[in-house]
């Protein structure tokens, strides 16, 4: 059984569990995580939370 050695003080990625063996994608542990997250932003899957109602723009805004 070989053990990793973390790259960030024992830190798992925030997408499936593991510990990254490099520094190159931190806080993930690869590309492929780092790019699941992202996707994950880009499709508005994280959100924070706010009382203030939604901004309304209005046609002649969109055109800036």
């Amino acid at each position: 059984m070989t053990s990793k050695k973390p790259a960030n003080n024992n830190a798992a990625c925030p997408i499936c569990k593991q510990l990254p063996e490099t520094e190159k994608y931190l806080p993930f542990c690869s590309a492929r995580c780092a790019d699941i997250d992202l996707g994950r932003w880009l499709k508005g899957s994280y959100a924070i939370p706010t009382n203030e109602a939604p901004t309304v723009i209005s046609s002649d805004e969109e055109d800036y």
